[in-house]
């Protein structure tokens, strides 16, 4: 909890210090875009410059803490096979979610899915690259070395969770940018988390959390955390590409509102999996943590 709290605090000083940046820089006029897309872009700046020099006061810079601790071959095999592994999973929710009519196929060129597929493998590898290291990375690392690999496990889990909903929202139409308004939009950072429609979501991806906390403690290293989570973002973008969310299905309400694909199905498959990696049993040479 207090490694938690502290990385939490980390992530909420960059931010106010991005909603402090974001006024002075809007009211030069420079800037062509929306102050909820500044504040954000701030705030995602500010948590890399810093990120280093934290994760070193707290004990975790170094490559076993960080996940990378196993020989470059073993990573990078993990790393592709967990892609793989990543889309297959994914591959079968989307398939369930047409089936179920919740997601509709939508014609596309075939340039335009190409396209669409090669950004969505880079920028899934991005993606997973920088939230794998800090979530099981560096957060599990440093919970792991006080509480424990299952306290770990759920406390990366839920700070992963809640951190997908916390990004500042846009003024509703008509309401003009001023002072009151643009703190407005630092407290809708806040506010996200907690709105009910997000509860499909958030439990989604709290499991998805969990799921990913048993593979880096079950491997010892995020090169399967990456690749799944890599594969898992391939397969939500091109599935948004291809098809079109189904608000009038008998069973819309298993897709979710944060990204039309996320929601109780997906919950409820990933619980599986993650169910049975729990019962599975460890191979000989994946290293054990203390589980307290």
């Amino acid at each position: 909890m207090r490694e938690t709290t502290l990385f939490f605090l980390y992530l909420l000083a960059c931010l106010v210090l991005a909603a402090l940046l974001t006024w002075p820089l809007m009211q030069t006029g420079w800037i062509d875009q929306g102050p909820q897309r500044v504040m954000g872009r701030l705030a995602q700046v500010a948590i890399l410059l810093g990120l280093w020099p934290v994760l070193k006061a707290m004990g975790v810079a170094d490559r076993g803490s960080l996940g990378y601790a196993a020989p470059r071959p073993v990573f990078l095999r993990a790393l592709g096979l967990g892609w793989l592994a990543g889309v297959a999973i994914l591959t079968a929710l989307a398939l369930a979610l047409a089936a179920l009519e919740v997601r509709i196929p939508e014609a596309k060129p075939l340039a335009d899915l190409a396209s669409k597929a090669g950004q969505a493998l880079v920028g899934g590898l991005l993606v997973a690259l920088l939230e794998e290291t800090f979530f099981r990375g560096a957060l599990y690392a440093a919970v792991a070395r006080r509480a424990g690999a299952w306290s770990a496990i759920l406390w990366s889990a839920l700070l992963y969770a809640l951190l997908h909903f916390m990004k500042p929202r846009s003024l509703p139409e008509g309401v003009a940018y001023d002072w009151a308004a643009h703190w407005g939009i630092f407290l809708s950072t806040f506010t996200s988390p907690w709105q009910w429609h997000n509860l499909d979501s958030f439990v989604a991806l709290l499991l998805v959390g969990v799921f990913l906390g048993l593979v880096r403690r079950r491997t010892g290293h995020i090169g399967w955390c990456i690749g799944l989570h890599a594969g898992w973002v391939f397969v939500i973008q091109v599935t948004r590409s291809l098809t079109d969310g189904n608000d009038g299905a008998a069973l819309a309400w298993l897709a979710g509102t944060y990204d039309g694909v996320i929601g109780w199905l997906a919950a409820a498959w990933i619980g599986v999996l993650a169910l049975g990696l729990v019962h599975r049993p460890r191979g000989k040479a994946a290293p054990r943590e203390r589980d307290a």
